[in-house]
């Protein structure tokens, strides 16, 4: 089967020219800049460090975010490795550590991970890769497209060693506004987010993309906790609003399913918003039975392989195949973060492919120079950008209709 890697427009390149002049210097770190080789990387190998979720409520997303990433690596290193800008040809390895969505597990991950692994990506959770933010920026390790919407990590002057990989909940929130806004038709909306970064950002986001429109009404705001085993007061609460639109800014899997349960049994049908990583079908939405809303709506960037539309797509059957056979994922992937990693890991291949230097200083420097990058799996009309002071390598989304398997695109919602 013919991989399909090098998608670019505009992406920056090498040019034969500089590559040659910078194969004639010294070893080790030689280049530009003269600098020592980082810890993590040798002339045939470079090492990527995640902790994230492999256990407790998120571990069905948590091991996607690993599993994706070793699916792309495993099939570049069957290919012979990735050629990288200094002209020397290096093997990925990976090494995952759980941290249960633990912040405090994330932080002892991440002191065990510094010295030995070149940079830290991909892992899953805003409050789990802010407890080590801090320390990974003060000792100057890559905390690279990692798998939150807390906009802190693409702010390059506070976070300048960070980058988020996934849109930031504002991105989010503010694409199903608008295209709830646009639907010309007269809409109330009740609100239950998450006590946090996270369900603020959301909000924020929705709010923004319905600024303006006469035809939304929010009719109440509710919060949670991340560490709640119910909502089922909230819900009741919500419900004799009578709205006739639920937006739920919800990160945690358990409770997303509980609550179309819940929903449904107090007689409460309202059309429903969920955040891309919580909006699963067959994880989420079959068991929640999602199919008995007149509609659920989430946002995406990447081809669903679940999705009729793609069934012979030749990106979705790759990333299948490198799934089961790298990534020790057999069968098709329940969360999305399979293919956002998947995703991740081309990119990555791009920043190496331009590192003049086996430094983490070079690597974070063409982190930042990805431009328009149409990574295997992305849907039309989205791409990786990391130029954008602000925002995360990935900014665009489409809204989507679960249509009872997987989901179709929508300009509007009815």
């Amino acid at each position: 089967m013919t991989r399909n890697r090098q998608r670019i427009v505009g992406a920056v390149a090498l040019t034969a020219a500089a590559a040659l002049a910078f194969t004639g210097c010294a070893g080790g770190g030689g280049g530009r800049g003269g600098g020592e080789t980082s810890p993590g990387i040798t002339d045939d190998s470079i090492t990527l460090g995640i902790t994230t979720p492999l256990s407790g409520a998120t571990a069905g997303p948590g091991t996607c975010t690993v599993a994706g990433l070793q699916a792309y690596m495993g099939a570049v290193n069957a290919d012979g490795g990735i050629e990288f800008g200094d002209g020397k040809t290096r093997e990925v390895k990976i090494e995952a550590l759980d941290d249960g969505y633990d912040p405090q597990k994330a932080s002892s991950n991440y002191q065990t991970l510094k010295g030995k692994a070149f940079a830290i990506t991909s892992g899953l959770g805003t409050p789990t890769n802010l407890a080590w933010r801090e320390a990974a920026n003060a000792d100057e390790v890559p905390q690279a497209f990692v798998m939150t919407g807390d906009p802190t990590f693409s702010d390059q002057e506070e976070s300048p060693w960070s980058l988020g990989w996934v849109p930031i909940y504002q991105n989010e929130g503010e694409a199903f506004g608008a295209a709830l806004a646009a639907s010309g038709e007269d809409h109330k909306v009740a609100i239950l987010s998450q006590n946090d970064d996270y369900g603020e950002g959301y909000v924020e986001g929705f709010k923004s993309g319905i600024e303006g429109a006469d035809n939304i009404e929010i009719v109440k705001e509710l919060t949670y906790e991340a560490t709640d085993t119910s909502v089922d007061a909230q819900l009741t609460e919500l419900a004799a609003t009578e709205a006739d639109v639920f937006f739920n800014a919800m990160s945690i899997t358990p409770l997303v399913i509980s609550s179309l349960q819940r929903a449904q049994s107090i007689g409460w049908m309202p059309s429903w918003f969920l955040p891309s990583n919580t909006s699963s079908p067959s994880a989420i939405l079959e068991p929640g039975g999602g199919a008995a809303f007149p509609g659920i709506y989430s946002v995406a960037f990447a081809k669903a392989p679940a999705s009729p539309e793609f069934a012979d797509d030749e990106d979705v059957q790759t990333f299948l195949s490198d799934l089961k056979e790298y990534g020790d994922y057999p069968d098709p992937p329940a969360f999305p973060h399979c293919m956002w990693s998947y995703m991740l890991g081309a990119t990555l291949e791009q920043v190496f492919q331009n590192m003049e230097e086996p430094t983490r200083e070079e690597f974070m420097t063409r982190v930042r120079e990805i431009e328009q990058f149409e990574a295997p799996l992305m849907l039309e009309g989205t791409h990786v950008d990391t130029t954008e002071d602000g925002q995360p390598a990935v900014s665009t989304v489409v809204v989507q209709k679960y249509n009872g398997k997987g989901y179709d695109t929508v300009d509007a919602i009815g």
